[in-house]
């Protein structure tokens, strides 16, 4: 038998939210820089304009020149895999996720451990989000829960169990309270971190949801799925409007936060379809206020 070869296939075309597709001509072979960790790379995120970070199987935490591949600073306390890491916008702190149920924080440039743990999960940590602010960090793990940790102190400022909300992701929403995590149950949920409570879960999607990102607007929500027995792997597009909450609280018909209602959500935002040719729909009117008589 021939040597066994991974193949990477690449589609010259953009695919967009509102449903048409632009074609982007033919596609630049991708570059491929010498290895940074001694085993797989499990996961990788922007740390400035110039770095990257990654975590591999090897247990370290990496910082890159991602232009030239080279290796600026190694981090390893780690005991198993690294299973996620990403950094505080505006800062040197990098964090990274473990299958040893711990996350770590680690300082740019500073040349010991990790200056900050934040233990307290039971099964491998596959979810990690930092606030906008660079004060809160979010956690989530295949044991079911959801943590909120202040990053300056260590400590522990919440914990939410959901039956069967085994986290993929999570993603803070740019300049929000809000968090979006995906799960093994199909199901997308939106956390308010201030009570670390569901605000919203969007209808399950066909598929297990793997990871999830948010526009810089906060409007957009994309979420993908692998799919199952080669069909299946998408690409969904959410519709939010965190300008002043993205759902209506059901009781006057207004925003949530308009009218200060703390009930529960019973008229969401409708989420788009399913790339290709996802449609996203239009924003329901406001209820009109009953007049008297």
């Amino acid at each position: 038998m021939g040597k066994l070869q991974s193949k990477v296939s690449f589609h010259p075309a953009k695919y967009r939210a509102d449903g048409s597709v632009e074609e982007s001509g033919p596609v630049r072979a991708a570059r491929q820089l010498g290895p940074v960790h001694t085993d797989a790379v499990a996961a990788v995120a922007a740390l400035t304009p110039d770095l990257c970070v990654s975590g591999g199987r090897d247990k370290s935490v990496a910082v890159c020149r991602w232009r030239s591949g080279a290796a600026l600073r190694r981090f390893v306390g780690h005991q198993r895999e690294v299973t996620k890491v990403t950094s505080a916008h505006d800062s040197n702190r990098v964090f990274s996720a473990s299958r040893d149920k711990t996350v770590m924080m680690w300082e740019l440039h500073r040349t010991s451990g990790p200056s900050q743990r934040f233990p307290g999960h039971d099964l491998v940590v596959t979810g990690l989000a930092v606030s906008p602010d660079a004060l809160q960090l979010c956690t989530g793990s295949r044991d079911n829960t959801v943590c909120k940790w202040d990053i300056e102190t260590g400590e522990c400022l919440g914990r939410a169990a959901i039956s069967r909300n085994l986290v993929t992701h999570l993603c803070w929403v740019p300049g929000g309270p809000y968090v979006v995590q995906t799960s093994e149950d199909k199901t997308i949920r939106v956390w308010d971190s201030r009570q670390l409570q569901v605000a919203h879960a969007f209808p399950a999607q066909r598929h297990i949801q793997t990871s999830c990102d948010v526009s810089p607007d906060g409007r957009l929500c994309l979420s993908t799925s692998s799919g199952c027995a080669g069909e299946g792997g998408e690409a969904t597009v959410s519709l939010m409007d965190t300008t002043s909450c993205f759902f209506c609280c059901g009781t006057c018909g207004r925003r949530g936060t308009e009218c200060g209602s703390t009930k529960g959500i019973s008229r969401p935002r409708p989420p788009a379809s399913s790339f290709p040719g996802a449609q996203r729909s239009p924003p329901a009117s406001p209820r009109p206020r009953a007049t008297a008589q």
